[in-house]
């Protein structure tokens, strides 16, 4: 099966810096991730990291483990699945990061993923679905960080 790579971003009105820490704040994650209703760092892991582990249940009841491959503190980081839904063979993702002005940052969602055969046929219905699924959760980061944080807390 072919890999598939998409990406997805927004402007939110915020640091880099702010907006980086809030998104890789395991207790903050389900006030703003619609998507998931699960996600905790495990392995006795308190911070995301390089290396660090991450538990992950999409609220359709399907989880993953994933693995911190980078993490480049405001810059972005990146995952790899460990364990996941057998429908992926492999799944990776990456949140980039990038100042556009003092507090106008640019937040990029980058996934790829390869379908374990015979799932292969639903590939097209699996991107459609995971890319509206980022653009809303993006959407969602935007609105909690500009509407639902006071300034002073991001």
């Amino acid at each position: 099966m072919a890999r598939t790579k998409f990406s997805e971003k927004i402007i939110i009105n915020s640091s880099r810096e702010a907006a980086f820490d809030y998104t890789q704040d395991y207790g903050n994650r389900l006030k703003w991730d619609t998507f998931l209703k699960k996600a905790e760092l495990i392995d006795g892991a308190t911070e995301a990291g390089i290396g660090v582990k991450a538990n992950c249940v999409a609220k359709n009841g399907l989880g993953m483990i994933t693995e911190y491959v980078s993490f480049n503190r405001p810059e972005g980081t990146a995952v790899k699945m460990t364990k996941g839904p057998f429908i992926f063979k492999s799944f990776a993702g990456s949140w980039k990061f990038a100042q556009l002005e003092s507090e106008v940052t640019e937040v990029t969602f980058i996934y790829s993923f390869e379908l374990r055969w015979p799932f292969g046929i639903f590939q097209r219905k699996v991107n459609s679905k995971l890319q509206t699924e980022v653009k809303q959760r993006l959407l969602d980061l935007k609105n909690y960080i500009e509407a639902k944080l006071p300034k002073n807390d991001i």
